[in-house]
C-alpha cells in the first residue's frame, strides 16, 4: 500500500504564488484552521480552466500538497488510495471525479469540525507525530 497521493501537483505548476484570499464563514472557520497546524502553509488556489482566477486556498505540507478548498466550499483532498477509499467508506467523501488520487468532499454538507477531520486525518499522513 502507498502512502504516495496521485495527479499532484508542486506549487509553481499551479500557478504564481501568493497569499490565500479572504475567506468568510464556515470556509474561513475550515481554513484558518487547517493554515494554524505546523509546518502548513495556505497559499491561493488558482482555477485550472482560467489561470489567472481564484478559486479558493491551497494547503501544502513542505512540498506535499494537501488539498484545497474552493470558493464554492468544496474540498479537495491529495490522497493515497489507501486513504481515500477509508473516506468514501466512511461517507465523508467521493472519488474526485477529474483525477486519481484526490477524494472529493463539501463544506457545506459536512460542516466545520467533520471538515477540518478531513484535512487533519490526511495531514496526519504527511506529518506523523512523533509520540
Amino acid at each position: 500500500m502507498t502512502d504516495q497521493a496521485l495527479s499532484t501537483l508542486p506549487r509553481r505548476a499551479k500557478g504564481p504564488i501568493a497569499p490565500p484570499p479572504a475567506l468568510a464563514g464556515k470556509l474561513k472557520e475550515v481554513a484558518d484552521a487547517v493554515a494554524g497546524w505546523p509546518d502548513v502553509e495556505a497559499t491561493i488556489h488558482w482555477r485550472f480552466d482560467q489561470p489567472n482566477r481564484v478559486d479558493g486556498v491551497d494547503f501544502y505540507v513542505g512540498s506535499d500538497e494537501l488539498g484545497h478548498i474552493h470558493l464554492d466550499g468544496s474540498i479537495h483532498l491529495a490522497t493515497p488510495p489507501w486513504l481515500g477509499s477509508e473516506l468514501v467508506a466512511e461517507g465523508l467523501g467521493k472519488p474526485f471525479v477529474w483525477a486519481r488520487g484526490w477524494t472529493a468532499a463539501s463544506i457545506h454538507r459536512l460542516g466545520v469540525d467533520r471538515s477540518v477531520a478531513l484535512f487533519r486525518r490526511n495531514y496526519d499522513r504527511l506529518r506523523p507525530s512523533s509520540d
